[in-house]
C-alpha cells in the first residue's frame, strides 16, 4: 500500500527513478541533463516547482491541464536535483543560477520564446530571480511567496539547510526532512539547493516590467506576508484563494487565477 500510495503522489523512490524512462532529457549548459514534458499547443508557458517535489506536482493540479485545455504550451521540468534530472553534489553544479541557466536553455531547445512563467513556493523565488535576468517572459506568477527571499540570510533558507546537514537541529522542519527521505528524495541535492538558493534584491524586483500575479492561499503564512510582493514590484497584483500553503497550488481557485491572468 505505501509503494501504491507514494506512486499516486507522483514521486517515485530513488531507486526505481534509476529503472524508470528518464525521457525526454534536456542536456543543459555543463552537462547536467534534465528531465521535461511537454503538453498543449500556443503560447508557452513553463511551470515551475517547489521545494522536496518536481514536475510531478503540477500534473497533479488542475492549473496544467487547464492551461494546456485553453490553449498554451506547457512544459514542466524536474530541476536540477530533482526528480528525474541528474542530482549533482558539488557545489558548483548550483552556483551561479545554474537551475535558472537550465530553464532558459531549455525554452530555447525547444525554440520557445515570449514564453510566461508560473512558479510556486521555491518555484516563486526561481520566478523572481529570472524575471531580473533578461529571460525572454510575456507574463509571470509566483504562488505562495514574500519578498522575505530576498535577504540572503532568510531564516526558512539557513534552517532548511541546517536541517538537511545537521540531524536534528531544527526539530520542526524534521517532519519535511523525513519525508524527503522516504520519497526518494536526493538529501545531499536539497541541501546544495538551499545553500545556493538564488536571491533578488528588492531593489531588483523594483525594477521589473513584466506584468506579475502572487497567489496566495488564505491560510498560508508560510512564507510571510505576500503584500510585501506588491509593493516592491511596479504594477504586481495579488489574488487571495482558499487554501494552506501546501494546498493551493492544486485547487480549481488556483488554477482559475493563473488562467485569467495569462489570457489577458
Amino acid at each position: 500500500m505505501k509503494f501504491v500510495l507514494m506512486l499516486i503522489g507522483g514521486l517515485l523512490p530513488g531507486w526505481l527513478y534509476a529503472q524508470a524512462d528518464r525521457e525526454p532529457l534536456f542536456t543543459s549548459f555543463d552537462g547536467t541533463r534534465i528531465h521535461y514534458d511537454v503538453i498543449g499547443a500556443g503560447q508557452p508557458v513553463v511551470l515551475l516547482h517547489g521545494f522536496i517535489t518536481n514536475g510531478e506536482s503540477w500534473k497533479r493540479a488542475p492549473v496544467r491541464q487547464a492551461l494546456a485545455d485553453a490553449g498554451f504550451r506547457v512544459v514542466t521540468l524536474d530541476l536540477r536535483g530533482n526528480g528525474r534530472s541528474d542530482r549533482p553534489h558539488t557545489a558548483e553544479a548550483y552556483q551561479y543560477d545554474a537551475e535558472l541557466k537550465d530553464v532558459m536553455a531549455l525554452m530555447k531547445h525547444l525554440g520557445l520564446t515570449n514564453y510566461d512563467v508560473v512558479g510556486y513556493s521555491r518555484g516563486a523565488i526561481l520566478t523572481a530571480k529570472l524575471l531580473t535576468m533578461k529571460a525572454p517572459v510575456r507574463r509571470a506568477v509566483m504562488g505562495g511567496m514574500s519578498a522575505d527571499f530576498t535577504d540572503p540570510n532568510w531564516y526558512r533558507r539557513k534552517n532548511f539547510f541546517e536541517a538537511l546537514t545537521k540531524p536534528g537541529s531544527h526539530p520542526e522542519l524534521q517532519e519535511a526532512v523525513a519525508y524527503a527521505k522516504r520519497s526518494g528524495a536526493d538529501t545531499l541535492a536539497l541541501a546544495r539547493l538551499q545553500e545556493f538558493q538564488p536571491t533578488a534584491s528588492r531593489a531588483e524586483l523594483g525594477r521589473i516590467t513584466v506584468p506579475l500575479l502572487v497567489v496566495n492561499g488564505d491560510q498560508d503564512h508560510d512564507n510571510g506576508d505576500p503584500q510585501s510582493l506588491i509593493d516592491i514590484v511596479p504594477g504586481a497584483r495579488l489574488v487571495t484563494v482558499p487554501g494552506t500553503h501546501n494546498t493551493t497550488m492544486s485547487t480549481p481557485a488556483f488554477a482559475q487565477a493563473v488562467l485569467m491572468f495569462l489570457k489577458q
